[in-house]
């Protein structure tokens, strides 16, 4: 009998082998140590000894996509899961943080802005930098938020072709090639963006970066959502961080004639949405801007194990460990992992003679 398939990703969830106690170790999860138990277990680099990767280039490769061979950037991706098109070369796409900055010495003091934006004041200041005019109105900029201090940011120029082959303005992640890395001890200072091949496609991507994030401070700077934000003592989003750019649309093989398996996907993030719509899996949208996490879940498993009735697999990705994780805060990241076991998994855990499951994670 061919069994139907989950895939299941717990972001960021992973760690160290070298720590002394892992968050999987200390996450009290009775359901998850089931299927382990019954199951064989492995460790895996995602891509490869010594490569931190970002969740974006990580997931391509746990799918099975080379992402030296597939990534365009995580720019493209993260517009391509917020319905937004980057135009092949004449384009370049970028993810986008809404950050902290000192506007007179451009120290970052919080790269996510204290990760309280509301979805309403991201969209109001995506919403002050869409249309702003770059290279005395030669250039322009397309701006919309996505999740949380997220935005994607599309740039353009009227008379010439762009090349995404340029470096982060975000120093928390470094370019080597077209992935980027994590860096373990970055300088808290906005960078240049500087282009990385000696094209003038690159030389001018780099110039409408640098413009634009000059723009962005002036603007945001002044805005009325920050102006309210420090009032009630909440740090001003009045800065971007730019990374991860690309110059065209991610274009995968469908993941069914790699595996053979037809797929749906369940994702909470725009860039795991792009890499699903373009590996051509089937998507099911589950609100969670607002709503209780536990609640999430469930309804994540019910939506998952009934996709399972028209299609081979599903993917399922679960943003919870990764926030804490990148922020250093085990317990709430223990717990993240916990809620998931509690929510997530029983309904799951009365199928396992009929449904294979993996769990595994992008990165640590």
């Amino acid at each position: 009998m061919k069994l139907k398939l989950l895939y299941i990703v717990l972001d960021g969830a992973a760690d160290s082998l070298k720590d002394d106690v892992t968050s999987y170790e200390a996450a009290r999860k009775p359901n998850m140590d089931l299927i382990a138990k019954m199951g064989i277990c492995g460790l895996m680099y995602p891509i490869a000894p010594g490569v931190a990767p970002e969740s974006d280039s990580a997931v391509l490769s746990i799918l099975g996509y080379d992402p030296y061979v597939y990534y365009p950037g995580r720019g493209p991706i993260e517009a391509l899961g917020v319905g937004m098109r980057v135009k092949r070369g004449k384009e370049i796409a970028l993810r986008g943080n809404f950050a902290t900055l000192d506007s007179e010495t451009l120290e970052i003091l919080d790269r996510r802005a204290g990760r309280n934006l509301s979805k309403k004041e991201a969209e109001a200041l995506a919403r002050s930098l869409d249309g702003v005019q770059l290279d005395e109105g030669r250039g322009y900029a397309r701006v919309k938020a996505t999740v949380g201090h997220r935005c994607v940011v599309i740039l353009g120029h009227k008379l010439s072709d762009l090349s995404g082959m340029i470096s982060n303005t975000d120093p928390f992640y470094v370019r080597k090639g077209l992935v980027s890395e994590a860096v373990s001890n970055p300088e808290r200072k906005l960078l240049k963006a500087e282009p990385l091949e000696d094209t003038e496609e690159a030389k001018l991507a780099a110039d409408l970066v640098n413009e634009f994030t000059l723009k962005a401070i002036e603007v945001l700077s002044e805005h009325e959502v920050n102006r309210r934000r420090k009032r009630r003592g909440a740090l001003p989003a009045n800065g971007i961080l730019l990374r991860d750019a690309g110059g065209k649309p991610p274009e995968l093989p469908p993941i069914k004639e790699l595996t053979g398996l037809s797929f749906a996907s369940i994702a909470e993030m725009p860039v795991e949405k792009g890499i699903a719509l373009a590996a051509g899996m089937t998507p099911i949208h589950v609100e969670v801007e607002g709503r209780n996490k536990a609640e999430v879940y469930r309804e994540e498993a019910k939506l998952a194990l009934d996709a399972l009735e028209e299609v081979d697999a599903v993917y399922v990705h679960l943003k919870g460990p990764d926030e804490p994780g990148h922020d250093g805060r085990f317990e709430e990241k223990v717990k993240a992992i916990e809620q998931i076991d509690s929510s997530f998994f029983p309904d799951i855990m009365n199928l396992l003679d009929e449904i294979a499951v993996i769990i595994t994670s992008d990165h640590a």
